[in-house]
């Protein structure tokens, strides 16, 4: 595992209370970050599975201070501006700064385009779009106001850059967090700040295995055929969540200090054919 050293950073990461965001979250406490965990900690009623639980939000800021960092817990909507104005308020007056955004909050569900009720369009795009715009809005204007640069790493897909049967919401969602990231890479590059997405193939978390209950392993195929096999490699399926995290680790680091306004794969060759 490369040596990246936050010390004396502070992260916060959206989304938290279990899978890719508590990786993330475990990953920059073990190199060295205090960390903001957030997470909305009740469910989305167009959402067929359950979000993450306030006990589950505590158990990652457990996992934080068992690192050896300050672990900041905050119940936070992405998709109400005020509820992101107060908890980047929050973080930065218990802090007295914020890093590195981590946005990583997001939901899965499927339907095809031409059935899909509008609640269920509203509520994944407030949430894995404009959810990435709230934060970034406000972390960036605490970027912009401390004038000491910052790291934004978002979460997209792979489907952000390729379409997926039965989720064109969820597809449309991820094309855009890469079209914010860019835009906001040139932006921000002035207050020398990066901003970086990355692209996983499906990851063994709570989320894919709620989705997956939900709808079936058969609708799960189907949306992976549109490529073939969801990873190239012989026996490889799904990718880990620490594959996730480690991209994040490195777009979040002084190694990658000129690396800006990308979208980086981590699909273990899935978009490649």
């Amino acid at each position: 595992m490369p040596e990246y050293d936050f010390s004396g950073k502070v992260a916060f990461v959206t989304g938290a209370g279990h899978g890719q965001g508590r990786s993330h979250a475990q990953h920059y406490a073990k190199h060295g970050a205090d960390v903001v965990v957030t997470d909305i900690c009740e469910n989305i009623e167009t959402n067929p599975y359950d979000l993450s639980t306030p006990d589950e939000l505590e158990e990652t800021a457990s996992i934080v201070e068992d690192e050896g960092q300050e672990a900041l817990t905050i119940e936070m909507d992405v998709r109400e501006e005020s509820q992101v104005e107060a908890a980047v308020d929050e973080a930065v007056d218990h802090f007295g700064k914020v890093d590195i955004l981590a946005n990583n909050a997001g939901i899965f569900n499927a339907a095809d385009m031409t059935e899909m009720p509008e609640q269920q369009w509203d509520e994944m795009i407030d949430t894995n779009l404009k959810g990435v715009w709230l934060c970034s809005k406000h972390v960036g204007q605490h970027f912009i106001e401390r004038g000491d640069g910052g790291k934004i790493v978002s979460t997209s897909s792979a489907a952000g850059l390729i379409g997926t049967p039965s989720a064109g919401h969820y597809v449309a969602t991820k094309h855009g967090v890469i079209g914010l990231t860019k835009t906001l890479a040139l932006e921000l590059a002035e207050y020398d700040v990066n901003v970086n997405a990355v692209c996983p193939t499906g990851v063994e978390t709570p989320m894919i295995a709620g989705f997956t209950e939900a709808y079936g392993e058969e609708l799960m195929d189907e949306m992976g055929a549109f490529s073939g096999p969801w990873s190239v490699f012989e026996g490889v399926d799904m990718i880990e969540a620490t594959d996730v995290s480690e991209a994040y680790m490195w777009l979040s680091s002084d190694a990658a200090r000129y690396v800006t306004g990308i979208a980086l794969p981590v699909d273990a060759g899935m978009t490649a054919k």
